[in-house]
């Protein structure tokens, strides 16, 4: 599962200031930050080379998408790759409003995810969820301010408290939600549950940035002392939903955790910084091969 925190509109030197940890295996074939070419758009981000999408990357022309998993027992039946809705909206010349009431018509066709979309030169920015299932697509703009996104609705996050296995050779789902019946008495879940690694980094989250006041922020401070936090929950406020040592593993911002099918966990964090003169900073953590490595990528954004 991954976690984000990102202020918008709301600093004197950034624009946009966003951090991510993804969750993976830390055998599942994945490219560092790079620059790739589709269809004569240049992105910049890393790449699922499974399902070929990405889960974070800009463009020269200064526009972001961010995406996490809505993660669920029960998936779409040869569901299209939600990995490759921040390269289509790259692609486009669509505002991000526009392009999120696109989505409309086939949203349902993905898995579960939550979106962000950013367009830095017209200063918007929009969120975009399909679940819950069954529901229209939540469309909203987002305000100036503060946010954390998790794998639940924006400012709205889920718990990592579940780990189920359906085969040996399907990969683990871990059920970020509480669950309950809907009137059909179909499963669902409920997306308001809070996380308590989540409220941790949002208040953390602030408090760095008000230690640095309207100075240029230290992104691998950022990194290092919010995105690797490995503190756990007390383990009498967990939910106790399952297993308590499986909440107990998943509770903490930074995740590692061993499964049958290997490691799991945090194995890339992105700091992602848009300076108020247009210029960007792409830097990534990341583990390859059992080996941590570090990449940044700076450009300007191109009038």
């Amino acid at each position: 599962m991954c976690i984000a925190a990102f202020i918008w509109q709301a600093h004197p030197l950034y624009p946009l200031l966003l951090l991510q940890n993804r969750d993976e295996y830390h055998n599942w074939p994945t490219k560092p930050v790079a620059w790739w070419d589709v269809d004569g758009c240049e992105i910049l981000g890393g790449r699922d080379e499974v399902a070929g999408g990405t889960w974070l990357a800009c463009s020269r022309q200064g526009r972001v998408a961010c995406l996490t998993n809505v993660l669920e027992l029960h998936h779409v039946p040869n569901a299209k790759t939600r990995g490759d809705l921040p390269i289509l909206f790259l692609k486009s010349t669509k505002s991000p409003m526009e392009f999120a009431q696109q989505l409309i018509t086939d949203a349902h066709q993905y898995k579960g995810f939550n979106l962000i979309l950013a367009d830095i030169p017209s200063k918007s920015m929009v969120y975009a969820s399909n679940r819950p299932k069954g529901e229209d697509i939540n469309i909203q703009q987002v305000s100036p301010g503060h946010h954390v996104l998790s794998n639940a609705n924006l400012d709205s996050p889920c718990p990592k408290v579940h780990l189920f296995y359906a085969r040996k050779t399907t990969l683990p789902y871990y059920i970020a939600m509480k669950s309950y019946r809907n009137a059909n008495g179909h499963w669902r879940f409920d997306p308001s549950f809070p996380t308590l690694q989540a409220l941790r980094l949002r208040k953390s989250f602030k408090q760095m940035l008000n230690k640095y006041g309207n100075n240029e922020v230290m992104v691998k401070e950022m990194v290092e002392k919010l995105m690797e936090d490995k503190v756990k929950a007390d383990k009498s406020k967990l939910p106790g939903i399952c297993a308590l040592e499986w909440e107990f593993e998943l509770s903490s911002i930074f995740v590692e955790t061993d499964t049958p099918l290997g490691l799991c966990g945090t194995r890339s964090t992105i700091a992602l910084t848009i300076s108020a003169g247009e210029e960007v900073g792409f830097y990534e953590k990341y583990l390859e091969k059992g080996v941590w490595f570090e990449k940044t990528i700076n450009y300007n954004i191109q009038k």
